[in-house]
């Protein structure tokens, strides 16, 4: 990686050009309820010096927003790209509409082996054009709360860092925080080449963050690209929960630097913090953890227990917000298999013309959406997508991204029959599977 004083001068002479360069061209329509905004690279001093775009989803129906759910991708240019459509994903839209909150995802235009540091350190203008964003995202949505309410965060890699440099620098506004394979550099912990280290204000030992990485990052295979993630996770999570502050740490035991299951852990995690911290009238401050609830657990895994009855030092164990996310963070630790034995939402407004069939769905919020079965008279003649594609955990309906980001183009709700009987009038049935396996009620095309 060149050297940052010998490369902010070219990226600073560069930025009109940086702006059209590909693949940040290519995006999903932003017609309500999304709503885009974009900003060119800055040449000022302290400015962010890369083009960014911020994409919103407003919960359709909500009279007030509560939140803002963020959802933030990481270092290079293919992971920069993905977040182009992390506003789009079904299953992150399900946890933000639960709790009336909007869906934010960033997309930070950073070049091919350009310097990842000129964003994912908030302090280098990305903080500043993430609430410029929201303030100008809430007059075009028609929602100026956008600028105000609390945020909940979730980062990869370069996007962790991100996330917890946002909690560093406003702990009153971050509801919680998901450190996914990234955690920000505290004054307290031993300097890294090129990185400005963070002061640990008070204010953000009151916020709850998990440190989340795969075993190949430097737990159980010591030696690669990611083997730094590790020491990096042990020193942030000594130095938050060595002054109490409310942190865990959940090892996926099956990956590396990819996201793999860990959806399935953050999103109920973060649920969790929302439902406890979120004021119930809007402006109000964020409310503190319940104490009571907390439960505690050996950081490299095993079995978590009530925090009143755990018997070694409570500092060096990892936090948890309450027994039901501590069973689940149980089944991630030993192989990201997390139980969910709800049904996920039925489909709605299913409709057919013709032989091609349309409809709607919320995704669950435990276990997403899987796919779609059509039935035809009664019988099944197809899944939609026949094999779900995700190389990296379990199969989705929209895909997955290596930074936890739907690919384009955005998989559709809609099928076409490709053998209706001539001169019948068929009956048409759609049935959504979580990815736990779990059928919907069915629902009938009208």
């Amino acid at each position: 990686m060149p050297p940052l004083r010998r490369l902010l001068p070219l990226l600073l002479l560069a930025a009109p050009a940086l702006a059209q360069k590909p693949p940040y061209d290519t995006f999903p329509a932003a017609d309500p309820p999304y709503h885009r905004v974009r900003y060119e690279p800055s040449a000022e001093k302290g400015a962010l010096v890369y083009g960014a775009n911020f994409t919103v989803w407003i919960p359709p129906g909500v009279k007030e927003l509560r939140g803002v759910v963020v959802h933030q991708h990481g270092c290079g240019e293919g992971s920069c790209k993905s977040g182009l459509t992390g506003a789009y994903d079904l299953h992150w839209q399900a946890l933000a509409h639960k709790h009336a909150c909007a869906l934010l995802s960033p997309a930070f235009e950073q070049p091919d082996k350009a310097d990842c540091q000129m964003w994912c350190d908030p302090r280098n203008g990305s903080d500043a054009a993430f609430r410029k964003a929201l303030r100008e995202l809430g007059e075009n949505c028609k929602h100026p709360e956008l600028a105000t309410v609390p945020w909940a965060l979730w980062g990869h890699s370069g996007g962790g860092h991100w996330c917890g440099g946002m909690v560093m620098l406003h702990p009153e506004r971050v509801v919680a925080a998901w450190l996914r394979s990234g955690v920000p550099l505290l004054a307290s912990d031993p300097v890294r080449p090129g990185i400005k280290a963070h002061t640990l204000p008070d204010a953000a030992l009151k916020v709850p963050m998990m440190c989340n990485l795969g075993t190949k990052e430097g737990v159980t295979v010591k030696d690669g690209q990611f083997a730094g993630v590790w020491p990096g996770n042990q020193k942030f999570f000594d130095s938050v929960r060595g002054k109490g502050g409310r942190v865990g740490v959940a090892i996926d035991p099956l990956s590396s630097h990819e996201c793999g299951n860990s959806r399935y852990l953050a999103i109920p995690w973060l649920d969790a913090c929302l439902t406890a911290r979120l004021p119930k009238k809007v402006g109000d401050p964020l409310a503190d953890m319940p104490a009571n609830d907390a439960w505690l657990a050996p950081i490299t895994g095993g079995e978590a227990v009530a925090a009143s009855k755990w018997k070694e030092e409570p500092r060096k164990a990892g936090w948890l917000p309450n027994e039901a996310i501590a069973k689940k963070w149980e089944q991630y630790v030993r192989d990201t298999i997390v139980g969910d034995d709800t049904p996920p939402p039925a489909p709605t407004n299913v409709m057919v013309k013709g032989a091609v069939l349309t409809w709607e769905c919320t995704a669950d919020v435990e276990s997403g959406l899987a796919n779609f079965v059509i039935e035809r008279d009664g019988r099944q003649i197809a899944t939609l997508p026949d094999k779900g594609k995700n190389p990296f955990g379990r199969p989705l309906f929209q895909g997955l991204q290596y930074s936890d980001t739907p690919p384009q183009p955005l998989a559709a709700m809609t099928f076409t029959d490709p053998k209706p009987e001539p001169g019948r009038s068929h009956s048409y049935r759609v049935i959504a599977v979580n990815t736990a396996g779990l059928k919907s009620k069915p629902t009938e095309a009208k």
